[in-house]
């Protein structure tokens, strides 16, 4: 699993980052996705994404795609700790 960070200019409400989740949702099969107009970023949790992709459904929603970062996610909760 991955954590992949998105920096995005472009976007000014909470309508906005519905719109940028659900183009993320539909193209991509992800764990999770969370975008923050304020924040100016997109966080997805998913497996495997195609970067080209990526930054296609960010400029077809309308957005600047200015940055793509990754790091490997682990999920964190109550039983975590146990899993090991």
């Amino acid at each position: 699993m991955n954590k992949y960070i998105l920096k995005i200019e472009g976007m000014m409400c909470g309508h906005c980052e519905a719109h940028m989740n659900d183009a993320i949702r539909n193209h991509f099969s992800v764990e999770k996705v969370t975008s923050s107009h304020s924040k100016k970023e997109c966080v997805i949790i998913a497996q495997e994404l195609d970067e080209e992709k990526l930054k296609k459904v960010v400029a077809d929603t309308g957005y600047e795609l200015i940055s793509i970062s990754s790091e490997p996610y682990k999920k964190k909760g109550l039983f975590s700790k146990l899993m090991k």
